[in-house]
Parts: C-alpha cells; structure tokens; sequence
C-alpha cells in the first residue's frame, strides 16, 4: 500500500541551515531559477516558504554533480 507522501513548507531559517548557505544567496539563486522556488504564505504578502522536499532533492543534485552522477543541465 502506498501512503501519500506528506509535504512539509520550511521557513528561510531551515533553508540557511540545510544547505549551508546565507539567507540572500539562497534569493539570489532563487532569481536565477537555479534553486526551488518559495511558495507565498498569505496572497499579496510578503512570507514565503520552500517545500522541504525540493531543497532535500536540491542538495541531493549537488552531492551528485560532485560525485559525478548528474550534468550540470
């Protein structure tokens, strides 16, 4: 039996610290679409969120790039 996969949102705090990188990287890489894109907490604000799922699968591409399993794009 397969069981729906939950999903998770994270805040910047936990995106910093899973990938080991500053808070204005991690938006500068969001701007160049080479890191997930947040979702919008509240329509019209300005809270956002990650799916942890998609930060996890992003820092799992760079361990892989590194070692050699993945291209670059």
């Amino acid at each position: 039996m397969n069981l729906p996969v939950q999903k998770r949102i994270i805040r910047i705090k936990t995106v910093c610290s899973y990938t080991s990188l500053s808070r204005s990287y991690i938006y500068l890489l969001t701007k160049q679409q080479k890191f997930p894109k947040p979702i919008s907490l509240v329509p019209g604000g300005t809270s956002v969120a990650w799916v942890e799922q998609e930060v996890i699968a992003w820092v799992e591409q760079r361990i892989a790039e590194r070692d050699g399993g993945a291209s670059n794009e």
